[in-house]
């Protein structure tokens, strides 16, 4: 039952967001009483933080998935750009607004957790880029990782750009542009440049 719980919240959440959905309407969507809600979790915000884990793992493992198969880095970027964009809505339902002003420790764990778990797949991807000449041979991939993931967390910073005025998958192309532009070759940035177009068609 717990596991049933935890599933269909994370899939409301998802949908209306952390703050909205309350306990009583997870227990009459689930046809469950709240107290049979509360035997599983002591409050809702521990729901919220079990479901928000639950949600980053599956997010998480889809990009390594990507990572793992990548033709080229740079597509594999573009890829991902994709599944972030399902989970990063551009208004304060969005569960990533809402997880930010609601329940800030959950998710700054969750932001420290990403370096962690894609940290060194991201590097051996920048790695391949090298060998592929489609990165610079001179820069360093342990700094460009964390300044990389650093201008992730930068660009999805709320207080920095409110939803109301900037829109995240323009956030998020603008940032790709400015990531590859400062390590592509000129071969690296013909390719960036032919999925872009690809992408606006």
């Amino acid at each position: 039952m717990k596991e049933k719980i935890l599933e269909y919240a994370a899939q409301e959440f998802l949908h209306y967001g952390f703050k909205n959905v309350t306990m009583d309407d997870l227990a009459q969507k689930l046809g469950i009483s709240k107290k049979t809600i509360y035997e599983y979790f002591s409050n809702k915000n521990q729901l919220v933080f079990e479901a928000s884990h639950k949600i980053f793992d599956s997010v998480m493992e889809a990009i390594r998935n990507i990572y793992q198969n990548e033709t080229d880095p740079i597509q594999g970027l573009f890829e991902i750009k994709k599944i972030a964009l399902k989970y990063l809505i551009d208004n304060q339902q969005s569960p990533q607004y809402q997880l930010q002003k609601y329940y800030p420790e959950i998710y700054s764990e969750l932001k420290e957790k990403e370096l962690i778990v894609l940290g060194a797949l991201f590097k051996k991807s920048l790695e391949k880029g090298i060998k592929s000449e489609l990165f610079r041979k001179d820069i360093d991939t342990d700094f460009v990782t964390r300044l990389y993931f650093n201008g992730i967390r930068g660009i999805r910073d709320i207080t920095l750009f409110p939803v109301e005025k900037y829109k995240i998958e323009k956030l998020m192309l603008q940032y790709f542009e400015y990531h590859f532009r400062a390590i592509a070759t000129p071969k690296g940035l013909v390719l960036f440049q032919s999925y872009n177009t690809k992408e606006s068609l």
